[in-house]
């Protein structure tokens, strides 16, 4: 197990985040997860970092402060924390987040002090997620497990049990096993996602129309000099990382105003730390108008109310739905391996760099180029065994991108 857990982390500071000679690495680690954080930290010191930074955060004090708090509080943000982020961000840092929570402790909380608290931190973060978003740093999201995690996706068994099945899991997903070149496995597949992100640039679909049985039609237009990246991404210096470990997607953003029909979740969307589930997503002129939801509404309305473009799409992913986190049968009830199971969409901001220049342009040129801007980017779960997916071409000639839920690979 410790020589699992130390190859884990050399793949983070290695293929993740690609941490450079004398590089800063600040970490963000749920204290549950010291252990994993320690072995990055170690990693990315034997890689040649100049210093490894971890910020820790604890779920439990989160709540006590979330319980006991009143509403005008959670309408502050330290300042001290932004500048921790601003100014390491400033110096080239590269981030490393273990996504690691219990998928309902907040459930009893007052979604109205979740969303002031989402508000003010999207708000005061808002430059160093522009520049995580762009690029300008290298940056990479992890996860181990937790026992409150794993209790919840594996309900049946031990305490103990949960989180090994959770562990063996995990490394599956991110090609982790004895006599497994781990780095060289890595390569293969992020070859094989930018080979289909090349296909699909190659066609400057103008728009996409998905549709399954669960009750999705929806047309998604694509704005003039979109990018589709996928598998690795490069950093403002021509770093090459992975910003998503596991990672199954190709992605690009949509048209803000390009978003016509309705869409119906395929997953549950753990939230704020808690579940949105059965829900439905109307949309006209790329905003949703109606949505619907069979728990969580609440949760549904505020995230959709957190700004204007909380209720515009920012990003459309295509996940074969045969990927091995879809085939190994879990509800991992965390967006980070979820998404990679299925076809997803994301709510709010779109990432610049999925357009032709986008990098460079501020918000007000962004808007003007059809991208989403807001504070949140949540992605949800749409992808079913059935879905289709037919992208149409300038010239109007059509062509079907996904068939039965999945990549047709006889295209490329």
């Amino acid at each position: 197990m410790q020589q699992l857990l130390k190859k884990y982390a050399e793949l983070v500071v290695s293929v993740g985040v690609n941490i450079q000679k004398d590089q800063i690495l600040v970490i963000n680690s749920p204290i549950e997860c010291a252990e994993f954080a320690r072995e990055i930290s170690a990693a990315a010191f034997a890689a040649g970092a100049h210093d490894v930074v971890i910020s820790w955060g604890d779920e439990l004090a989160a709540h006590i402060r979330f319980e006991h708090g009143k509403k005008e509080l959670f309408t502050e943000f330290p300042e001290w924390r932004v500048r921790f982020y601003q100014d390491y961000a400033e110096q080239g840092a590269a981030f490393v987040s273990i996504a690691a929570r219990d998928p309902q402790i907040f459930s009893d909380i007052d979604p109205e002090k979740l969303k002031l608290a989402n508000q003010a931190a999207g708000a005061a973060l808002l430059e160093y997620r522009q520049r995580l978003m762009s690029n300008k740093n290298t940056w990479c999201v992890v996860s181990v497990p937790t026992k409150s995690w794993a209790a919840k996706v594996f309900p049946t068994v031990s305490e103990e049990e949960a989180v090994d099945k959770l562990w063996q899991a995990i490394f599956k997903t991110v090609r982790i096993g004895e006599g497994i070149d781990t780095v060289a496995e890595w390569r293969k597949h992020i070859a094989f996602l930018q080979q289909a992100a090349a296909y699909l640039n190659a066609q400057q679909f103008v728009s996409l129309h998905y549709k399954n049985s669960l009750g999705t039609d929806l047309f998604i237009e694509l704005p003039a000099g979109h990018i589709w990246a996928g598998g690795a991404e490069k950093s403002e210096l021509g770093t090459e990382f992975a910003a998503n470990m596991p990672t199954e997607e190709v992605y690009t953003l949509p048209k803000r105003d390009g978003v016509n029909g309705t869409v119906v979740a395929a997953k549950p969307l753990n939230y704020n730390g808690n579940l949105i589930e059965g829900f439905k997503l109307t949309f006209k002129d790329g905003k949703v108008v109606d949505y619907t939801a069979a728990k969580g509404e609440e949760i549904l309305k505020g995230l959709l109310s957190t700004d204007e473009g909380a209720s515009f799409l920012g990003e459309v992913a295509l996940v074969p739905y045969d990927s091995p986190i879809s085939q190994s049968g879990i509800l991992f009830y965390n967006t980070l391996f979820d998404e990679n199971a299925s076809c997803h969409l994301a709510l709010g901001k779109a990432y610049p760099t999925c357009i032709e220049g986008g990098e460079d342009m501020d918000s007000v040129t962004l808007l003007q180029h059809g991208v989403n801007d807001s504070l949140v980017h949540e992605d949800f779960m749409i992808g079913t065994r059935d879905l289709e997916i037919v992208g149409t071409r300038a010239d109007g000639s059509q062509v079907q991108i996904f068939a039965q839920g999945n990549f047709r690979r006889d295209l490329w």
